[in-house]
């Protein structure tokens, strides 16, 4: 499960990130699992990100009540509904929980957890490293992802200025707290993958595509073709 990093723990622990992980933590993932590593953020797929968020203009407010962006931030950010798909901006933290590896691990971040929320076809916690995976809120009075069609393995389109990467919907969160993805997703959006120092504080858009399954959770592969043949279904309808 992945956790907020309250502002005052980078000071603290950035200490840390001078000590390199030792070479024993690392994990290699395996060729359904391995993400493509895209020097800039290059562009993943025929969608462009204008048309889709084009397409999430305003929000039709499908959540009980807001979430904040950390934990000392105001509670402002909606979850908004459109067809098959819900939608909502916020910034993006970093999540590195999961399978350790040379940049996800206890000394480089001081909140790693070695699960995460869904694993993968092998039963094994999920590769933040090396998937692109997104984190939802737990279920709450707030908002509850399943009774939307949102779940484990979920595919999602996530967008940053002018990238789009798919990913699956790979951990939870905390109940009251939103915007976060894995190491794999900040690195293929060009964004500082930093568990700690890292993340973006501008605006990023989640799109996650209702009742819709990647098999297996871990083939970032089919997490694009699926991802893409959804976004052009949402794109298609008026």
């Amino acid at each position: 499960m992945a956790r907020t990093r309250p502002p005052v723990l980078a000071a603290v622990c950035s200490a840390a990130l001078l000590v390199p992980a030792p070479p024993a933590l690392a994990h290699t993932p395996d060729a359904r699992e391995r993400a493509p590593r895209r020097a800039g953020g290059a562009q993943e797929g025929s969608v462009m990100a204008a048309d889709l968020l084009g397409k999430v203009k305003g929000c039709a407010q499908i959540s009980r009540g807001r979430y904040r962006s950390d934990e000392q931030a105001p509670a402002n950010i909606p979850v908004c509904g459109k067809g098959d798909a819900v939608y909502w901006k916020a910034d993006m933290d970093i999540d590195c929980d999961g399978r350790p590896g040379v940049h996800c691990n206890t000394r480089t971040d001081p909140l790693f957890m070695s699960t995460t929320a869904y694993q993968d076809s092998h039963g094994s916690a999920l590769g933040a490293e090396s998937l692109p995976y997104v984190v939802v809120p737990g279920a709450s009075p707030i908002w509850t992802p399943a009774s939307h069609g949102i779940r484990g393995g979920t595919v999602a389109a996530i967008i940053y200025r002018d990238k789009i990467q798919y990913a699956v919907v790979g951990d939870t969160g905390p109940n009251d707290v939103i915007g976060e993805a894995s190491y794999a997703t900040a690195v293929n959006l060009g964004i500082n993958p930093d568990p700690v120092q890292g993340g973006a504080a501008g605006e990023v858009t989640y799109i996650l595509f209702k009742n819709t399954t990647v098999r297996p959770i871990e083939s970032h592969g089919a997490a694009v073709a699926l991802g893409e043949a959804q976004a052009k279904k949402f794109l298609s309808v008026n």
